[in-house]
């Protein structure tokens, strides 16, 4: 990864063990030792849990040990699958944020809601940094860029997807972590952050039997691949 996109250690979370085989499949990896965090291994691939506090919990965590083991990340990426905004991006296609948005991080009252930014509390956005942005624009000049929604709980009805989109008539996508993880990678300056979503599920009533999770993990572990040089 350090020749595709120019960046030397790398920090890559997902939700879950079957993304996180994905990525490591793609990389060329079966698996990877226990101590590859304190050992430098140049990429290291973590499940950290669903949502964006295990994320950030996770993403700190392993952040802090690799600069006490004297090998810190030059970049992390918020990795996975994720639900697509229809008419934005096709099942099974690959999503670059450009941002990482708290969709549901703020308050609800008789006015509407009013996210934390609105409200005076801090942020619920942070940006990718600009020029990973521009290398995996290049190295995925397919990819559907623009904002994706980190989510507490999935959008699932109409109603709820109705409303999200009013709020963010630009997102791409919602997971559950983007967020999290930039929050945690925000607390060192040094690290550049991203997020890279592969599409399962269009987002709105859920539909299980119209879900095509293998297809994502296959066009998670196919970009992967790439980054990697394979």
């Amino acid at each position: 990864m350090r020749d595709v996109l120019g960046y030397g250690r790398t920090l890559v979370i997902t939700a879950v063990e079957a993304e996180r085989g994905a990525v490591l499949a793609g990389l060329g990896l079966e698996s990877q030792p226990p101590d590859a965090l304190e050992a430098g291994a140049p990429v290291v691939v973590a499940a950290a849990g669903v949502g964006p506090a295990a994320a950030g919990a996770v993403t700190s965590q392993f952040l802090t040990t690799a600069v006490h083991a004297g090998a810190p990340f030059d970049l992390v990426l918020s990795a996975g699958i994720a639900g697509g905004f229809a008419g934005r991006v096709e099942i099974g296609g690959l999503v670059v944020a450009t941002e990482s948005i708290a969709a549901d991080l703020g308050a609800a009252g008789p006015d509407g809601f009013q996210s934390v930014d609105e409200l005076g509390f801090g942020t619920a956005r942070h940006e990718a940094d600009p020029a990973l942005l521009r290398a995996l624009r290049v190295t995925f000049p397919e990819a559907i860029g623009g904002p994706v929604l980190t989510v507490s709980t999935v959008t699932g009805t109409a109603a709820t997807k109705e409303t999200i989109e009013k709020r963010h008539p630009d997102a791409v996508a919602e997971a559950m972590e983007g967020f999290g993880v930039a929050t945690a990678a925000r607390l060192w300056p040094a690290t550049a952050f991203g997020e890279l979503r592969t599409i399962s599920n269009a987002v709105g009533p859920r539909d299980r039997a119209a879900w095509r999770i293998p297809q994502a993990l296959e066009t998670l572990r196919d970009a992967f691949a790439t980054l990697s040089g394979r």
